[in-house]
């Protein structure tokens, strides 16, 4: 009788302790419902329209891209604050590119692409090889790039450019039966995205269990399997009912992946978190610091272009106040989605829905045409929060 009584008791804290680590996981996506809850109610349901969460998950590419770049800086115990400035830069060089000289899209998109990777490689140098504060390097092409966005522009909007450029931020995936009355690859899409989640899901499971590693409980994968399976078919059939999948989203799903594979299963996804973690240990473990922040900041720069092309595709126009407040969507999704400012600590996943909160936040207030200056107001507290959430949280550790 002890002995079942002890049996039983210790499945219960094995089922309790997983419900709790990942009721810690997803306390993010709750709270993102809860926020989609309040607005759809304030809104009288305008907020939750098929059109809406479509344009919404557009708007967010830009913040979310960029923050997947920005998981490796913070995650390195780094920061950058000029990501805001250096897209306005990069979307200006794209636009005067094509609508002032004449280049090629594709030519276009690769010289931007390259000039971001140019610049994030210049402040990694400055940061690792130099020793100068990330802070101060990134301070100061903050304000250098504003002053190069406004000689690129000239004071002036450049737009209207080809659809094979605004595709990128306006365009959606075709259907495959022209005719057909939903958008049916989105749903195909939709279905494959489900079924590849749980093959590898239980696929992760066994890697684990092989190499001993402690799995969650039949009855805990099942659940976690049938809410992010939800979450999907939810999100799919908000672009089946509308115009489909856009292709803004498609590459920021391509970025998530990459981004997810490196952090998780790289060397040099580990090295970044070895350096946030202890640096000095890191370099007498072997690992080059110098060389692998060069790389987080190229990586950064890469990104921010990126970011730059989709944000300047969508507005079909480069202005001279583009890329105003980046920096803060961006460090602001990364803490959100639970990545310390102290380094060591973060995942790609949790920045992305971290970017979704914001761009929430950003569209439900306008929609509610909700005064500017309050916007920035809640957007400042909300980073504050949850800049004291993370610290409070390391304290508790």
């Amino acid at each position: 009788m002890n002995l079942r009584t002890s049996l039983k008791g210790s499945v219960n804290d094995s089922i309790k302790l997983n419900i709790k680590l990942n009721v810690r996981q997803y306390t993010m996506f709750v709270a993102l419902l809860f926020i989609w809850l309040i607005f759809t109610v304030v809104t009288k349901g305008l907020f939750i329209t098929s059109r809406n969460l479509s344009n919404l998950f557009i708007q967010m590419c830009t913040t979310g891209i960029m923050a997947c770049g920005m998981v490796l800086v913070m995650v390195a115990g780094h920061i950058d604050l000029s990501v805001g400035s250096v897209a306005g830069t990069l979307g200006a060089i794209a636009a005067a590119l094509m609508a002032k000289c004449g280049v090629s899209p594709i030519l276009a998109i690769a010289i931007t692409l390259i000039t971001g990777l140019l610049i994030g490689t210049w402040h990694g140098f400055w940061i690792a090889y130099r020793g100068v504060p990330a802070f101060i390097v990134t301070l100061s092409s903050m304000t250098a790039f504003k002053g190069v966005t406004l000689a690129v522009t000239n004071g002036a909007t450049i737009g209207e450019f080809s659809n094979l450029f605004k595709s990128l931020g306006q365009g959606y995936i075709p259907k495959i039966i022209p005719n057909a009355e939903f958008n049916d690859t989105s749903a195909l899409i939709g279905i494959i995205s489900i079924i590849l989640f749980i093959i590898f899901d239980f696929r992760k499971r066994n890697t684990r269990k092989k190499y001993g590693f402690e799995v969650a409980t039949i009855p805990i994968q099942i659940l976690r399997i049938v809410f992010v399976s939800v979450a999907i078919a939810l999100v799919s059939s908000i672009m089946v009912n509308y115009r489909g999948i856009p292709i803004a989203v498609l590459i920021l799903i391509g970025i998530i992946l990459i981004y997810t594979f490196i952090t998780n299963k790289t060397t040099f996804g580990r090295h970044v978190y070895a350096i946030g973690g202890n640096k000095e240990a890191a370099k007498l473990s072997g690992i080059n610091v110098k060389k692998t922040e060069l790389l987080i900041y190229a990586s950064m720069g890469l990104l921010t272009a990126l970011a730059a092309i989709v944000f300047t595709a969508r507005l079909n126009a480069a202005t001279p106040g583009a890329g105003n407040l980046f920096e803060l969507d961006a460090i602001a999704s990364c803490i959100i989605g639970g990545t310390s400012t102290m380094g060591g600590k973060g995942t790609i996943i949790g920045a992305i829905i971290g970017a979704l909160v914001m761009a929430s936040i950003d569209n439900g207030m306008s929609l509610m045409n909700v005064n500017i200056m309050y916007q920035y107001m809640i957007k400042g507290l909300i980073l504050l929060l949850a800049v004291w959430v993370d610290f409070a949280t390391k304290k508790r550790a």
